[in-house]
Order: structure tokens, then sequence, then C-alpha cells
């Protein structure tokens, strides 16, 4: 029934998220001794989605969204010194270690001998890129896309250009907004990982959604049966 299944990458296949609570810890930290009201700093995450149509997804998107905002609260305040440990919080996320979730080798070793494997992320292309061959699972992908947003159109380009038929394609990922409803609005197939950390802005209910296309699992190692019970 599947001619290839595709998986998200970052809080897919590895952890992600935790990486931005932390760095969203060590800017309120940064701010707390300019005397800013504490309903301003929590604007973290606002901020970042309003800037994601200058700047996109990814780490460079949230370190500049930091900067700029951190420049707005404190009146254009803040110490040079306090710039350049967001720039180097940047770079700790940037290099941070690649922390697989359990499970994930021994589910694409498996599922890879039955299906052609896709690896659809977004985000920032050099910092997927390195995660990737990091990671050790490059040689599981025949394709690897990074793009800058998961929408129906995205989604269409990519199997348009690999000659996918919709209805042959399923998608893997913990996001409902960026893996799930997309590939569903094309007539394609999902698997939505609910317990997998997620960015609020992620969320998207899917009650004008037909839910007879896809499966929720709660870890990765539940995925391959959940793409038999699709098959069947």
């Amino acid at each position: 029934m599947f001619d290839w299944i595709a998986f998200d990458a970052d809080d897919t296949l590895w952890k992600n998220e935790e990486e931005y609570l932390h760095g969203r810890q060590v800017f309120l930290q940064i701010l707390a001794d300019y005397n800013i009201n504490q309903d301003a700093l929590e604007r973290v995450d606002e901020f970042e989605v309003e800037n994601i149509q200058y700047y996109g997804y990814g780490v460079m998107s949230f370190a500049l969204s930091m900067i700029e905002l951190a420049i707005e609260l404190t009146g254009e305040r803040i110490h040079p010194g306090d710039i350049r440990k967001l720039l180097n919080l940047a770079k700790a996320m940037l290099t941070a270690e690649v922390e697989m979730f359990d499970g994930v080798r021994q589910l694409l070793e498996e599922i890879s001998k039955k299906y052609p494997l896709m690896l659809i992320t977004k985000g920032d292309l050099f910092h997927q890129q390195r995660k990737l061959e990091e990671s050790g699972l490059v040689g599981f992908f025949q394709a690897v896309e990074v793009v800058s947003d998961k929408t129906p159109e995205v989604y269409r380009e990519i199997l348009e250009r690999h000659k996918i038929d919709p209805q042959r394609f399923i998608m893997v990922g913990n996001s409902l907004r960026s893996d799930v409803i997309p590939v569903l609005k094309l007539g394609a197939w999902a698997i939505y990982l609910s317990d997998h950390l997620t960015w609020s802005h992620e969320d998207d209910p899917l009650a004008e959604i037909s839910q007879d296309r896809y499966r929720e699992v709660k870890e990765i190692s539940q995925v391959l049966n959940a793409v038999e019970a699709l098959e069947n």
C-alpha cells in the first residue's frame, strides 16, 4: 500500500525542544537584572512565532528573536556582554550533541527493509545536515529534504518531484501542525507521536480533519506496528 515512508527529525528521531527550553531559561536569567515585568518576559514564544516570516525555523531564528526582544524589553539598555551571552548560547545549541530517542535505530533498521525512507525536516540547512551526519542515521534515508516550512504546498512539491502518489505516502512525526495535518490535506497518511515533546506552536487541533488516515502512537518503537495496521 505504501511506496514511501517519511520521518520528521527534530523531536521525532532525536531530542530538540529540550535545548530550546533550556535556552529560554538562560534568556530569562540574563534579563532578570533589568527589572522587566514578568508578563513581558513570557513573550519569548510569541515573539519567535511572529519572526518566523522573517527568520524561518531553527536556532538562528531563536537567537535573533531573543536578541531583538532583549533590546526591545530593556529599552536598548542591554549590555553588549549579555548579547554576547545570547550569541554563545546559540553556538552551544548549534553544536549540542545529538541525543536520539530510544529505539530509533532499531526501528529504522527494521522499517528500511520493507520501505524506502525519506527525511523531511524544517530548519537551518547546515544545522540539520550536521545533526543528521552526527546521528549516524543518514544511511537509512534514500532522500533528505530540509525545508523552510511544512505546508501542503511544500509536501506536494516534494511528492511530485519524487513521483510519489500521496495515497501511497505516509509521514511520521511529533507535530500535528507540521507532520500530520498538511499531509492529510493532500490525501496522504500520517502517524503522530503524541508523547514526544514539541513546541507549543506546533500544536493544532484535528477537529476538522478526517481521522481515518492517521494513527496516534506514544513512542517511536510503536511506529512499525502502526504502519502495518494501516496497510491492513
